[in-house]
This record gives C-alpha cells, structure tokens and sequence, in this order.
C-alpha cells in the first residue's frame, strides 16, 4: 500500500526560485528550503555560499502521492532549471547552486532515472542532461528569513527571478508556465 504522504527532495540552484512552483498545489503538504547532500550538521546559508560544506540549496517537499504523484513532481523539477549546466544555475555559479534531485527510496530513484532518460531523449536540449540522480542525506531546514521567500520579499523574488535569467530560461524552454 501506498504511503499518505512522502518526501521528495530537488536541487534546482536558488532554493527562493524552487519554492513557487511546488507551493500550494493540491497534495503539496509543505515545502521547506534547506540544504542536503554535504558533511557539515546544521550548516548556515554563509557557510553553505563559501562551497566549503558539499551542501547543496535545495527544496524538500512533503506530498500526498495519490493526490499528485511523484512523476508530475518530476516534470515540474525539469520545468525549473537547465539541466544541462554542471557549474549551477543562470547567474548562481558553485556547488551549492548544483542541480540534484535526491530520491529517499529505489522506486523515488527508477522513476527519476526514467525521467531524466526521457528527457534526454527529447531532443528539448541539445547538451546532456547533467542533473544528478543521488540517495538523500540529511537535511537541514534554512533560516526562517528563506522560507516562502516569494511571498515575504515578493518584489525583490522578482526581481531576482527574472534578472538571473531563470525566468527567460523557463519561457524560452517550457513557455508560459501562469508566471511560476
């Protein structure tokens, strides 16, 4: 039987750009921006920025899987970066800007192989799909002040969105997405 609800956890650069288009969808109980896939416990968003901790920003999502399976949270996550830049994301350079997605069970980690597969064969990018595919490690809940950042610094979340170039990005790959 399937669980209620599960955990789903992705790297997609600037974790403030990852929460949007997850937040408040039917079977999304929580999003919550933090950092996983490092060494250092309870690590700050200073020390995770210096690339020193191995931690990457990331979302971890809290869902209900027969409301919105884990499969459409996959297509959302690609819709979200560019998979095919190594060194992070837009204008966000270094590994804490990475993308990732980290699966918490062999089926979470099939099912994003399978994703990441189809993708490449798409043909909707020319360069390899170079998102990672890792297990979940631990993972840390950022400051409060980087919870729902859209929301609480709605004009500067804008801002940001559109000057990095992730929102040029998003349009010019996936189209107009209702402006997540």
């Amino acid at each position: 039987m399937e669980e209620k609800v599960q955990v789903a956890t992705f790297a997609g650069g600037c974790f403030w750009c990852m929460v949007k288009p997850f937040d408040e969808q039917p079977g999304i109980k929580s999003v919550i921006s933090g950092y996983t896939g490092g060494t250092v416990e309870n690590p700050t968003y200073e020390q995770v920025c210096s690339d020193t901790t191995g931690h990457y920003e990331a979302v971890q999502i809290t869902f209900e899987p027969n409301i919105f399976p884990y499969e459409k949270l996959l297509d959302l996550y690609w819709q979200q970066i560019d998979p095919t830049d190594p060194g992070g994301q837009f204008y966000d350079r270094g590994q804490s800007y990475q993308t990732a997605i980290f699966y918490h069970n062999e089926t979470q980690k099939a099912l994003a192989e399978e994703s990441k597969q189809k993708l490449q064969e798409s043909g909707r990018f020319s360069k390899p799909i170079v998102t990672p595919i890792l297990p979940a490690k631990p993972f840390y809940p950022a400051e409060d002040y980087h919870q729902h950042y859209y929301k609480k610094k709605r004009a500067h979340y804008e801002s940001y969105h559109v000057g990095s170039g992730r929102a040029g990005f998003i349009e010019r790959y996936w189209g107009n997405q209702d402006g997540k």
